[in-house]
C-alpha cells in the first residue's frame, strides 16, 4: 500500500479528534477494504413524482424566508 498523506486535527487542548485525507486516498482504501457506498448508487425517485404539491414557487419561498432572517 503506498504511503498516505493524512493531517490529524486536535481540539483546543491538541488531543486528536480525526484524520483528514485526501478523497482519492480514501476511494482507494474503501476499494481495498471491499466497502460499497450506498451513496454511489443511483435512486429512482420517480415513484415520488407528484406526492408533494407546492403552493408557491420555490424561489419565491426562499425569498420570503430569507426576508424572515433579516
Amino acid at each position: 500500500m503506498r504511503k498516505i498523506q493524512k493531517k490529524i486535527l486536535t481540539d483546543s487542548s491538541q488531543k486528536p479528534v480525526a484524520v483528514q485525507i485526501a478523497y482519492a486516498d480514501w476511494l482507494e482504501i474503501e476499494r481495498s477494504l471491499n466497502l460499497v457506498s450506498d451513496d454511489s448508487q443511483d435512486t429512482d425517485l420517480s415513484s415520488y413524482e407528484g406526492i408533494i404539491s407546492l403552493t408557491e414557487e420555490p424561489l419565491a419561498y426562499q425569498s420570503r424566508i430569507r426576508q424572515e432572517w433579516s
